[in-house]
């Protein structure tokens, strides 16, 4: 080693007297806010299985309808 003391300068660094301490708080979390996810979730979902079923009834009507129409 070309320095050695520069090694020993490094390792020789003395600790903090006190240790720093983080405390992370999160934010409390009501149990009516993770229910209204959830209602809102399902209610989103309802809906466009039955924008499906609406479209697919208009659908299959029509084609019924033409089918009718042509005999």
């Amino acid at each position: 080693m070309k320095n050695p003391s520069l090694l020993w300068h490094v390792f020789d660094q003395s600790q903090p007297s006190s240790p720093i301490i983080v405390k992370i708080i999160e934010p409390a979390k009501s149990e009516l806010s993770g229910l209204s996810d959830v209602l809102i979730g399902s209610l989103g979902l309802t809906g466009v299985i039955t924008l499906a079923a609406l479209l697919m009834g208009l659908l299959l009507a029509g084609i019924m309808f033409w089918v009718r129409s042509r005999t």
